[in-house]
């Protein structure tokens, strides 16, 4: 999805967010469930790493405490 939406010139936030939306589902297909379905795995995935990752760190470093 990143690499689509570079080639194109900048826009704002919403723009952006758009053709996030119209990319994602028609990678599935124009399927907005199966879109759906694929990002909340993608989201289920990053909140499973980034627990993992700071269960490798230290409880201060990972508050910001220490730098």
């Amino acid at each position: 999805m990143q690499a689509h939406l570079a080639n194109q010139p900048p826009a704002n936030d919403d723009d952006l967010l758009a053709a996030g939306v119209e990319e994602i589902i028609a990678e599935h297909g124009g399927d907005a469930r199966a879109a759906i379905r694929a990002l909340l795995e993608q989201i289920s995935y990053l909140k499973l790493a980034r627990n993992r990752a700071l269960d490798l760190v230290s409880r201060g470093y990972a508050c910001g405490q220490l730098e």
